[in-house]
């Protein structure tokens, strides 16, 4: 059993220590004997979705974003919407989960239209919403308390045929406004969390690694790891949050 990762766009979506999601991705695989094969795919390089498990895209800002576009029209936008139709297992954060949606809208007026891939849109707002948050992750997403760092001032907003990654305990998640988190579409995870997301919930990154397998093999029973540690830097982080939030110290901005 092997797992191919694709780290989209290392060279420029890479906000907040998100490439370690692929480290962690690698390290729990590496626990289990699984082997696993990392390929980096920067601006101009070719791109061939269909070879490999799983795609991690990280956050970037509003000029990164629109470094991508012209990047994105030379065919990897195609790429991108054939991998989430063959259910090929995909995680996306901030920036690179917006440019999956169909545009962002900047707070003074600028327009990135991306490639629609999923139906969900993001406009800007004039405050940015800061802050390490927790999460409801849904069951059709793995389930259990997800939590994280959000910094960003786009708000994004689901359509019809997507539903969310999570819903908000503490912080703002997609939008401040309706308590959701992220977005869920077939094999395709989205999230406003950096950290990274992956080392400080083990069990996500389990379910993610589950889903990839699986497709390529057919099932995939992971097994169990002692993750006492990881589990009790989780529970910390809830529980400095959540205190926060009950005191009024963590507050959407």
């Amino acid at each position: 059993m092997k797992c191919r990762i694709c780290h989209l766009y290392p060279d420029v979506l890479n906000l907040y220590g998100d490439g370690g999601n692929i480290i962690c991705l690698q390290q729990r695989l590496r626990w289990r004997g699984i082997e696993s094969e990392v390929q980096r795919v920067p601006i101009g390089a070719p791109l061939r979705l269909a070879d490999f498990d799983l795609v991690f895209i990280g956050g970037g800002q509003d000029f990164e974003q629109e470094v991508l576009l012209e990047d994105l029209k030379h065919g990897k936008a195609d790429e991108i919407r054939a991998a989430i139709s063959d259910d090929i297992c995909m995680l996306a954060i901030c920036g690179g989960y917006q440019m999956l949606g169909s545009y962002h809208e900047t707070h003074d007026g600028k327009r990135f239209d991306f490639i629609g891939a999923l139906d969900l849109y993001t406009r800007g707002s004039p405050d940015r919403m800061i802050g390490n948050t927790v999460y409801e992750c849904l069951p059709a997403c793995g389930g259990g308390t997800l939590v994280g760092f959000e910094n960003h001032s786009g708000k994004t907003w689901l359509g019809s045929s997507v539903e969310p990654l999570a819903k908000v305990i503490a912080g703002s998640g997609n939008n401040g406004e309706d308590g959701t988190e992220g977005a869920h579409y077939r094999n395709v995870f989205c999230s406003y969390s950096h950290g990274p997301l992956l080392p400080k919930n083990p069990g996500f990154c389990d379910y993610l690694l589950q889903t990839a397998l699986a497709r390529r093999y057919g099932s995939a029973e992971l097994a169990p790891l002692d993750d006492a540690a990881e589990k009790a830097a989780h529970d910390a982080m809830i529980r400095r949050v959540t205190s926060q939030a009950g005191s009024g110290r963590h507050k959407k901005k």
